[in-house]
Parts: C-alpha cells; sequence; structure tokens
C-alpha cells in the first residue's frame, strides 16, 4: 500500500551484525574510500548539491557510526557536536535526495539525535560508552546497555460517509494550514485506539473502522510515524484549543480550489500527513471501505 511512499523502500541493508564485529569496524574506519557523513543534532554535512561524504582521514573527531551498504557500499558517519560548513537541517535536503541517501541521512540523524540527549545511564547516572557500530551505549559503571528511542506516533486522515476528509491546524501554524491529525501512542494502547483517543480529544469526532496505511521515520527527534486512515462514527467537531485551533471538513473539489488559489495550505513533500492526503484525494481510500 506504500508504493512511492518516502522512505518506505530503498535498496539499503543495514548489516546489523557487523556492528559487534571490531576487525569489520577497524578495516572500515582504515578504508580511504569510505563513505563518511558528518552529522549533529538535525544538521548534517551537506551543501546545494546534497549530502557531502568525505574519507575517515577527513572527518573531524567524534563518535563513530555505522550506517549500512548502499550498492554495494559501506557508508559510516562521524557524530559531533557542531557540523563543520557546509552544513544543513535534513529538513532542507530530505525531499531532494535520491531515496538510498534520504535513508542513510534519516538513520544517521535519528541515532545521532539520541546520542545527544542521552549520555548517562538511566539506571546509576554514570557517563556511557559508544559501541556496537554506534548503536548502543554501554555504562562502564554497572554494565547497563542502553539503545537507540523510537517513539510511536499515529498520523490519521480521517474520512466520512461523505468521503470528506477530516484536517486540523495548530494554534501556531498560519491560518491557512491544514494537516492531518497525529499523537503519540500512550503506554498499554494499541495503535487503533490512538487513533481514537486522539481524534476524539483532539476534535470530538468519534472513529469507527481504522486501517493501517504506510509507515514513515520522523527523527525530529525520534519518532516513527505509523500511518491510518479512518472512517469516522460522527461528523460534529468540537476542537480542545490547545492541540487543535480549528478542524474542517474538506471535499475534494474544496481542496483543489483552495490550494490553487492559496486558500489553503498542506504538508510538505517530506510529510507522511501529505502522502495519507494525496491518496484521499486521488480517491484510492473511500472504495476501501466498501
Amino acid at each position: 500500500m506504500a508504493e512511492g511512499f518516502t522512505f518506505a523502500d530503498g535498496a539499503y541493508n543495514r548489516h546489523s551484525e557487523r556492528r559487534v564485529d571490531d576487525a569489520f569496524m577497524d578495516a572500515l574506519w582504515s578504508d580511504p574510500t569510505t563513505p563518511v557523513l558528518v552529522v549533529g543534532g538535525e544538521h548534517l554535512a551537506a551543501d546545494d548539491d546534497g549530502l557531502v561524504w568525505r574519507s575517515p582521514g577527513e572527518v573531524p573527531d567524534g563518535d563513530r557510526l555505522y550506517l549500512g551498504t548502499v550498492e554495494g557500499v559501506e557508508h559510516a558517519a562521524v557524530m559531533v557536536r557542531r557540523v563543520p560548513e557546509p552544513s544543513r537541517p535534513l529538513r532542507a535536503v530530505a525531499t531532494s535526495l535520491p531515496l538510498a541517501q534520504a535513508r542513510l541521512a534519516v538513520h544517521a540523524v535519528g541515532v545521532a539525535q539520541w546520542h545527544r540527549t542521552h549520555p548517562r545511564c538511566a539506571r546509576c547516572g554514570a557517563p556511557t560508552d559508544v559501541v556496537d557500530g554506534g548503536h548502543v551505549r554501554r555504562c562502564p559503571e554497572c554494565g547497563a546497555q542502553h539503545f537507540p528511542r523510537t517513539d510511536p506516533a499515529v498520523i490519521m486522515l480521517i474520512t466520512d460517509d461523505a468521503d470528506r476528509a477530516l484536517l486540523g491546524r495548530r494554534p501556531d501554524w498560519p491560518p491557512n494550514r491544514y494537516s492531518t491529525l497525529a499523537g503519540f501512542v500512550e503506554p498499554g494502547e494499541s495503535l487503533e485506539d490512538a487513533v481514537r483517543r486522539e481524534t476524539m480529544e483532539e476534535t470530538a469526532v468519534e472513529v469507527a473502522e481504522v486501517r493501517y496505511a504506510a509507515s514513515q521515520p520522523w527523527p525530529f527527534p525520534s519518532s516513527l510515524m505509523l500511518g491510518f486512515f479512518g472512517r469516522a462514527r460522527t461528523t460534529r467537531i468540537t476542537v480542545d484549543g490547545t492541540e487543535t485551533a480549528d478542524a474542517r471538513w474538506f471535499g475534494r473539489d474544496e481542496v483543489t480550489r483552495m490550494t490553487a488559489s492559496g486558500e489553503l495550505e498542506l504538508p510538505g513533500s517530506l510529510s507522511i500527513s501529505r502522502w495519507l492526503i494525496e491518496r484521499w484525494h486521488g480517491g484510492l481510500v473511500h472504495g476501501e471501505w466498501r
């Protein structure tokens, strides 16, 4: 169902077994042909032409990260506090990158973000060491191992019996910007129930059937966006005023007209939200509920 969706496919093998192979890692960083990406927080080495890859001898000191194999070539990254110029935030370059390069960049930024915010052991508070190709932090005091965190979040396009789409606007957005609803999954909650709860909390709309659509890594800082389509049981809207300032039902013709005139601004192409809206707008959702 997610064919053609950003980050949903690509010739990229992470080879997790190689992260613990010391001989392999030594050879990787000794090879001058190994392409290395400098990354720090949401920023990475990039210019107007895309990602800037350097040899191991050309990168600054930092924690090393093994990324994986793309088209038979091993790729790595080095994580630093500040990326030397030229640098760009991931959001600014991701949509212009080839798919495999975009996945490498998302992988690197996601792990780097986690390392930046989790330098100490959650069990005893001691500083931890980066091991296993950059994918584990190990505590030298108590021996605890800590792994990169991923927070599941649902993002959903809700439609009613007239096949209108429910879109909302956050309080800090421009008046004409609308998107699909979204929210984090709570402990002990199924994804489907998270879709229903978040929709109810933000708009008071009750949701019946829920169907999975696609997923997207969203390393800002550490989310996995799980996309769904849902069918509304009720259509009366009452916004919470906190997370959602306004919400409306939109028909296809209305979306076409309003986006063309500038009255409606939709999410950018990087977001799974845009993909969900475009799939609905193309008539690829309503018939699936029959």
